[in-house]
């Protein structure tokens, strides 16, 4: 069940909304928090009830771990304060652990394999759905109650923020001080009516993104990426920036439909997604995407290991060091980690250039931010060395500019048109014709991403019912093209 599927949103979502409501109105709040927990466990179970008591073993555990590091270091005495830094420490190496079992010991195992030669033969691990979001979570609670940054006794309290449905899967990674506000306050507990136009109109923009955009693409990105086959710089390039264009709807969608869905229950959640491919530099980029993550590395990682309080040397170290791990944390493979390295290589750069105190025209710094994100998206989104090498080789394959064998070709679109396609191979590029699809629907997403986001547009004031007519008809659209094809699952799903 994902949230574009029509049993979120016609059934789970509706139930879960008229339940909490109406148990408010009845004045039984607790009942209501309670329900909504009990609907988000539901909704994580759908997924594989299997890794239900994963989660609530980690719910259980870093709640108790959590209250007893809650008291002010200032009236601790020093024994107590070094037994506090030993939980602490001990209780963020047994999350770390968990985690690194499930997501790492493949990969681990694998690389030993390669390295000594030898064949050792592990059971499959399945990675728990949405273990790195709701790990990283409580990570950071526990170190913010470590520091008298957050509190909290009630169990019924922490569990809503640990497994609020609408961030449980993919983020974004919260802090327990900017929520359980929201979770306490009376505010929440009757409708608001304009949160909750506000909030489908946020959902319908988001679903928009993921059905028709996201979806879309991917069929021409997993073309290019899993063919196989030797691609032209049509298909290379249609393959790459495909990729770019699902990655961003879908992650973008992804968003607005958390936040959206969050919102119907009077709860912002915080933008985790700021029109990243508007970026002018690549410090602009992460300040635009994935911006929980890029908090919670900036201040769990980077600044721990020293952050910009260093030497310059060792600043260029721990900004590498960061992106790397943060790579990792995507998933267990060197294709992560030399995406990592490469935007933290790039970061580097960048700082390099500003103190030196070089600019760029806007436009150039804008196709140099692009030209290198999509780039590096290709590490990201391949599988081995050699799928990537095979389409950046066709990206830069400027001898198949003007005519490629068809038969080299591995995408089926030669067909996308019958009579009309084979009448434009006689005056086109074979490579061009058979990407033309892919190629003009590019055009469409470019001016999209320029245009104001779903965020700016709840800012916009007026035009209310330009908006709710508007919002309705992506909605419809959206809903009509998920009952027709079965929508895929989110990417960051995976992570």
């Amino acid at each position: 069940m994902i949230f574009s599927s029509p049993s979120f949103v016609l059934l789970f979502l509706p139930i879960t909304f008229f339940a909490y409501f109406y148990l408010n109105r009845l004045r039984l709040t607790i009942a209501a928090k309670a329900w909504l927990v009990v609907a988000s466990l539901f909704f994580y179970a759908y997924w594989n009830v299997a890794y239900l008591p994963l989660l609530l073993i980690s719910i259980f555990f870093n709640f108790a771990v959590g209250t007893a590091l809650a008291p002010s270091l200032a009236s601790t005495p020093k024994r107590s304060r070094f037994s506090r830094r030993s939980l602490l420490a001990a209780s963020i190496t047994a999350n770390l652990a968990l985690l690194g079992y499930f997501k790492y010991t493949n990969f681990l195992v694998d690389n030993l394999n390669l390295a000594f030669g030898v064949d050792y033969l592990l059971p499959e691990i399945l990675l728990p759905l949405g273990i790195s979001f709701f790990t990283f979570t409580q990570i950071a609670y526990l170190v913010d109650s470590y520091r008298g940054e957050a509190r909290e006794y009630d169990f019924l309290n922490y569990a809503l923020f640990v497994t609020f449905f609408p961030h449980l899967i993919a983020g974004p990674i919260l802090h327990h001080r900017e929520m359980m506000s929201q979770f306490e306050s009376r505010w929440t507990l009757v409708v608001r009516y304009r949160n909750i136009f506000l909030g489908l109109f946020i959902f319908s923009i988001g679903l928009f993104k993921k059905v028709i955009i996201a979806d879309t693409f991917s069929g021409w990105a997993n073309a290019g990426f899993d063919g196989g086959a030797r691609l032209d710089i049509y298909s290379a390039w249609a393959a790459s920036l495909s990729y770019s264009f699902q990655l961003y709807f879908d992650f973008s969608g992804y968003c607005d439909m958390a936040i959206g869905a969050a919102l119907l229950f009077n709860i912002w959640l915080p933008l985790n997604f700021n029109s990243p491919y508007k970026a002018l530099d690549i410090q602009d980029f992460w300040r635009r995407w994935h911006m929980t993550l890029s908090r919670y590395l900036r201040d769990y990682l980077y600044i721990p290991l020293g952050g910009n309080r260093c030497s310059t040397v060792r600043l260029y170290v721990n900004l590498l060091a960061t992106f790397v791990l943060g790579g990792l944390w995507h998933g267990a493979s060197w294709m992560f980690v030399i995406w990592g390295a490469l935007h933290g290589a790039a970061l580097v750069v960048h700082r390099v250039w500003n103190g030196a105190g070089l600019r760029l025209p806007r436009a150039l710094a804008w196709l140099l931010t692009f030209g290198f994100v999509n780039v590096s998206w290709v590490f990201f989104r391949a599988t081995t060395m050699n799928d990537a090498l095979r389409v950046l080789r066709g990206m830069v394959d400027f001898d198949s500019l003007v005519n490629f064998p068809v038969s080299a070709i591995p995408t089926g679109y030669l067909a996308w048109g019958g009579w009309f396609s084979d009448d434009l191979l006689s005056f086109l590029p074979t490579g061009l014709a058979a990407n033309l699809p892919c190629l003009i629907a590019l055009v469409p997403a470019f001016v999209i991403i320029g245009q104001k986001n779903s965020f700016e547009l709840t800012m916009v004031r007026g035009h209310d019912t330009a908006k709710l007519y508007g919002g309705l008809i992506l909605f419809c659209t959206a809903m009509y093209a998920a009952m027709l094809t079965k929508s895929a699952v989110f990417l960051y799903f995976n992570f």
